[in-house]
């Protein structure tokens, strides 16, 4: 047994790096002022949350009065597709795919229930949304599109660039759940043709509890909550200023360090996917290239997941079965269910997400593993000793 924990599960959370931790601690200690109060102290923090503000902004190409901060990528979400829902006046029509997180999904099953129609858009065998499929889909009364930027279980990159502006063209607001893409590819807000774009800062290194909102000059939402004048009230309440400060060290780390991050965790996946592909009966789901560096998803035929993921999990190797804000569902994975799996092949998935301290070791302890743990589930699987 490794006598080491073996973290394969990035996609679900990060560890907060030292250098973040270090930026926060003097927040929760010494600079504790209300950045709302006029007095010197609240004044010394408020200009500590604008620096933040700023520094989030370069990061992502942005100004600074577009970035707004949240609870959480599901807070920032909602603010986007409600808020522009409110805003729109009377229930329209709203265009998402079929395998959005279900911060994005389950606001827009939401708001059907209000009166607005959505469309799911199909997508192909490894998740994609084809531009053609949305085009055909507007209608006079679309007045939002929220399309992820790569999907959370099978890490597939979608064509939001080219599906931005397809929205731009129609002069609809256009919304992408990025969460989990910052700090792990680029993102140019100044050419990225978006209104909206939601990110989360535990999925970069950085702290849980705290997120972020861009919204792009001269976008408008209703807000969702009254109170005070905080994020120019679009998300009042006293802000959580030792997690906005850790967000901006971590995304500022983070997207310093992404084209030697990106090798090496391409690298690393491409490693674990060919091992697990000589292993029969192994499908890759999301597609082969076109996928997050860290992102594998492989489906065991005639095992369920959960015991694979608890076998590693005795052997000191951390993974998911599926999106971690789902796991307790009996359900397969909307997601595995979109790409055209059967249920018996997505319950035995697994999606195994690489990060910082990541290495070759750990991959090989896996690949070491993993032949053992499918054939001794195999052998008491009833499904494989008919097939």
């Amino acid at each position: 047994m490794k006598n080491r924990l073996i973290y394969m599960d990035h996609g679900a959370t990060t560890p907060v790096r030292e250098e973040v931790l270090e930026a926060m601690l003097p927040f929760f200690k010494e600079l504790y002022g209300n950045p709302s109060s006029l007095h010197s102290p609240g004044r010394e923090v408020r200009r500590a949350v604008e620096e933040a503000r700023g520094k989030t902004a370069r990061s992502l190409g942005a100004d600074p009065e577009e970035i707004y901060f949240t609870a959480s990528g599901t807070e920032a979400n909602n603010i986007a597709l409600r808020g522009a829902a409110k805003q729109h006046g009377k229930p329209g029509h709203i265009i998402t795919s079929s395998i959005e997180h279900h911060a994005v999904y389950e606001v827009c099953r939401d708001l059907e229930r209000e009166g607005y129609r959505v469309t799911y858009l199909p997508v192909d065998q490894f998740g994609m949304v084809d531009p053609a499929d949305l085009e055909k889909a507007i209608t006079p009364d679309t007045f939002i599109i929220s399309i992820m930027s790569a999907n959370n279980e099978i890490g597939t990159l979608q064509p939001v660039r080219e599906l931005g502006w397809i929205a731009k063209k129609h002069d609809i607001l256009f919304h992408s759940d990025a969460v989990q893409v910052v700090g792990q590819l680029p993102v140019d807000l100044n050419e990225l043709p978006v209104d909206f774009l939601s990110l989360s800062a535990h999925k970069f290194n950085g702290p849980k509890g705290v997120g972020a909102l861009f919204m792009r000059k001269r976008t408008e939402v209703t807000p969702l909550y009254r109170g005070g004048s905080q994020e120019k009230k679009i998300r009042p309440g006293t802000e959580n200023v030792p997690g906005i400060i850790g967000l901006s060290r971590a995304i500022e780390l983070a997207v310093s360090e992404i084209p030697q991050k990106k090798e090496k965790l391409t690298a690393l996946r491409d490693r674990l996917i060919s091992g697990f592909l000589e292993i029969e009966e192994v499908i890759l789901n999301g597609h082969p290239g076109l996928r997050l560096p860290g992102n594998v998803n492989v489906s065991f035929k005639h095992i369920e997941g959960e015991s694979v993921l608890l076998s590693l999990d005795l052997e000191g190797v951390a993974v998911s079965s599926g999106s971690a804000c789902s796991s307790g569902s009996e359900e397969p994975s909307h997601v595995l269910i979109a790409i055209g799996l059967d249920h018996s092949v997505a319950h035995g998935s697994i999606r195994f997400s690489l990060g910082l301290g990541s290495s070759e070791e750990d991959v090989d302890f896996v690949l070491g593993k993993i032949p053992g743990i499918v054939k001794r589930l195999r052998e008491i699987s009833p499904t494989y000793h008919k097939h």
